[in-house]
């Protein structure tokens, strides 16, 4: 096949997957109406709230091991500036309080002087701890580093990652929360998030090209992988209390849908960055030596793929491992034997997700490397420098 029809080809599939991306977001955009959960678990709005003292108190409720009275003063709401007193019931672990925290405060929505199995219900609540400074800290410091380190590559990046949060939160989970198909939202969502992402931090050339489609094929292998094996292994999702909540909020989603799609969506952010790895070393090999054929290249950069596949892939089943930690713990108390816990859908979620992911990620290395090799013996040198915009 000659250069020129290669390269289209290669064109021709990028703008293949583009439009079949931009008709799964028109197909499967959210309505305007919002999923109305049952009253009782509507979590209400809460405020900002600031400790000005601390003190011992009796609990309200018998059989209660340790209590403490509160007083704050508001900072958010319609009683901002005005002070109140509540009773704090301590959990198992002491909360650690201290004059000065900021807290959110969750208004009861009762009539004053309300009484509750003879308790007296109080005008607030604690809710929580207030996170958003410390997280808006971290999140500027994470910002600055990578601008520092990455320049204008590192700026670009911020940028792609605040448009994956976008896509997320405004399109992937409205969707799944409005009936649609929690699998092809994320299959959709995953897509535009790979072509947004690829495209605004490194482009539109030939490493993005070849990225591209390897990681659309990994996601489509994964989402494949996935859907068999959740039905063989008989798993239903319902493994958390999460999803117990969320059936009861809204019935319609499917829950072992949700937790493909959540296969789908861990798998990206993996898969892009062993993609783009791929695709920069074809490119790099092409370039310091022209002369390098299709097999030479691949053979090469797959050799350097090796290792790339076992870091990412011990990155995947830590990832996983971590999260199901609490679950593990549980059956070491219980003395669980490993075969019963490894038997548990709580862990066989885990391990399924983690197996199906790994093997996305291996397949996408020979896949993008054959891509990436292909295209880029077929494009002069010049043309695969990562400042060059586009493909010729």
């Amino acid at each position: 096949m000659s250069r020129s029809l290669i390269v289209n080809l290669f064109r021709a599939l990028f703008a293949l997957v583009i439009v079949a991306t931009l008709i799964g977001l028109v197909t499967l955009w959210p309505r305007d109406g919002r999923v109305q959960p049952p009253p009782e678990l509507v979590r209400p709005q809460t405020v900002r709230a600031e400790i000005l003292g601390i003190a011992a108190a009796a609990c309200p409720v018998p059989g209660q091991r340790d209590c403490r009275r509160i007083a704050v003063e508001l900072r958010e709401g319609p009683d901002a500036g005005k002070r109140a007193e509540l009773t704090v019931i301590e959990p198992a672990d002491r909360l650690d309080l201290d004059v000065g925290d900021q807290l959110r405060l969750a208004e009861n929505r009762l009539p004053p002087e309300a009484v509750l199995a003879g308790v007296k219900v109080e005008r607030y609540s604690l809710a929580d701890f207030e996170r958003r400074l410390p997280l808006l800290w971290l999140a500027l410091a994470f910002g600055a580093l990578v601008v520092a380190l990455g320049r204008w590559q590192g700026l670009r990046a911020l940028v792609g990652l605040g448009a994956s949060l976008g896509i997320v939160v405004g399109f992937v989970a409205p969707a799944i929360l409005d009936g649609r198909s929690p699998p092809g939202v994320a299959l959709v969502g995953a897509l535009a998030i790979m072509l947004v992402t690829l495209v605004v931090t490194h482009g539109l050339g030939a490493k993005t090209l070849a990225a591209s489609l390897g990681t659309a094929a990994a996601l489509v292998l994964t989402l494949g992988l996935g859907s068999a094996f959740i039905g063989i292994a008989h798993l239903t999702g319902f493994s958390s209390e999460e999803a117990i909540f969320l059936r009861t909020a809204a019935g319609d989603i499917s829950i072992s849908g949700l937790l493909l799609a959540g296969m789908v969506i861990g798998a990206l952010g993996v898969l892009d960055d062993l993609t783009v790895s791929q695709s920069s070393t074809v490119l790099a090999l092409r370039r310091a030596n022209p002369a390098l054929g299709f097999t030479a290249l691949f053979r090469s950069a797959v050799a350097v793929g090796h290792d790339h596949i076992a870091a990412t892939v011990n990155t995947l089943v830590l990832a996983y491992a971590g999260a199901s930690l609490p679950v593990l713990l549980i059956f070491s108390l219980g003395d669980t034997s490993f075969g019963d816990a490894l038997n548990s859908e709580a862990v066989a979620s885990e391990v399924v997700a983690t197996l199906v992911g790994s093997i996305g990620l291996i397949a996408a290395v020979p896949l993008t490397t054959a891509l990436a090799a292909a295209l880029a013996t077929r494009l002069d040198p010049a043309a695969l420098r990562d400042d060059h915009g586009h493909v010729h």
